[in-house]
């Protein structure tokens, strides 16, 4: 390559860096550029990872933290976590109206308050995470022990950086539990919002696909199954919908089969009921209703043809 061919792929290059960094300044939410005033979601996601740890002590092996006393393991883990979730959230509040003008201080108080409040919650999270792994269990006979479903079962990792993610949300974090469950979902294929309410004994069988929306109310023992939909009606309102119960309930005790949607903040699924696969509700049932689509006809053809 000769002096000029290189002074051409300078040139060219720098012509297309002045394009690009004059277009950051056009003012839209996407030419922002302070990194520092926005979370920082591989941390985030690191902290979903030690906490892992907090919820399974004997489960989830660490590269990091070293001792031969389980307790001071995992009291480190806990700390850094404690940590660094602390400065996450005080970042995060500066997309809080009510804090836009705080000063450092005023966001480190209140995020530290936050974290410890969250911290604190973990023995209630860790309860309501064994009856998950309880249903999960007593719920399919292809799991062969509970380790099994703790090391491997998405629907129950999904669950549990849920609960997790849900707490947050209750506690008015912004930002940060959603981060936690689209982590999860892109580890899982399983989208559940860190608003929706769910009960214990909650058991997720495969879950890819699965989707529950912002304002699903879920109750106690209710089982999912594949590519079901907890959704909303219609979104076409968009942000003056915000705040209004626009996802399902689901009573105790229902199970719903894979690919079935139910959709609509006023519809509730009775407890007791089952809904069949592929079914489409949106409206209401009464409890112990079993929903079902018909079979649709079957043709076989026999001998050679191709043709259907």
């Amino acid at each position: 390559m000769d002096i000029g061919e290189r002074q051409n792929i300078r040139d060219e290059i720098g012509g297309i860096v002045e394009l690009i960094l004059n277009d950051y300044n056009n003012g839209r939410d996407v030419d922002k550029m302070d990194i520092f005033n926005q979370p920082d979601r591989d941390m985030v996601v690191d902290i979903v990872k030690k906490l892992m740890r907090v919820l399974y002590p004997g489960y989830y092996r660490d590269k990091i933290y070293r001792s031969y006393n389980d307790t001071n393991r995992v009291a480190v883990i806990i700390e850094d976590a404690i940590y660094n979730l602390q400065k996450q959230i005080a970042i995060a509040f500066r997309h809080v109206d009510e804090y836009e003008n705080a000063s450092d201080e005023t966001l480190t108080c209140g995020a530290r308050y936050i974290t410890y409040e969250f911290f604190k919650k973990i023995p209630h999270i860790r309860a309501l995470i064994d009856t998950d792994l309880q249903a999960s269990f007593d719920g399919d006979p292809a799991a062969y022990s509970k380790e099994e479903i703790i090391l491997s079962y998405p629907g129950l990792l999904a669950t549990a950086i849920n609960r997790m993610a849900h707490e947050l949300y209750l506690l008015k974090v912004p930002l940060i539990p959603r981060i936690m469950t689209e982590y999860a979902h892109s580890k899982t294929g399983i989208d559940i919002h860190p608003g929706a309410t769910i009960g214990k004994y909650f058991m997720i069988d495969h879950g890819t696909g699965i989707v529950v929306g912002e304002t699903s109310i879920i109750g106690e023992h209710v089982k999912v199954y594949q590519g079901v939909t907890i959704g909303a009606l219609s979104t076409r309102g968009g942000q003056a919908l915000k705040g209004a119960k626009r996802h399902p309930t689901i009573e105790d005790n229902v199970t719903i089969y894979a690919g079935a949607s139910i959709l609509g903040g006023e519809t509730v699924i009775g407890h007791d009921s089952v809904v069949g696969s592929n079914a489409f509700l949106t409206s209401s049932i009464a409890p112990g209703t079993k929903v079902s689509i018909k079979n649709q006809e079957l043709q076989f053809n026999k001998g050679d043809s191709k043709d259907f």
